[in-house]
């Protein structure tokens, strides 16, 4: 998570960039799927479940739960796997076991129709 990313006090990274992470994962399961990046249409929840801080390090996941004539429904997760440490250096920073999860969704993606 780039430093440039936090806006707020305590390095606080606003929760909307792990939304961006989420479309990019989207992304991925679409071409593989359908062959094509498809649009994203809408979220049905988003869950702000722990703050995302500058310097952590994060990984997205996308699990596909239901797929329509053109529609795919799917479950997102963001977690902090690692953060960084301050206390102990500038550079310093932590494993966690287990990662902490920040941000779960669920979203509906559209793919065009096959030719």
């Amino acid at each position: 998570m780039p430093h440039s990313h936090a806006h707020y006090g305590g390095d606080l990274v606003d929760g909307a960039y792990g939304l961006g992470l989420f479309g990019d994962v989207a992304t991925e399961l679409l071409i593989r799927t359908d062959g094509d990046e498809g649009l994203f249409a809408a979220y049905s929840a988003v869950e702000f479940l722990a703050p995302l801080r500058a310097g952590d390090v994060v990984e997205a996941t996308a699990t596909l739960v239901r797929v329509g004539t053109r529609s795919r429904e799917i479950d997102f997760e963001a977690r902090v796997v690692c953060r960084r440490a301050p206390d102990r250096g500038p550079s310093a920073a932590d494993v966690l076991d287990p990662p902490l999860l920040v941000t779960r969704a669920r979203g509906t993606v559209v793919a065009p129709p096959r030719p």
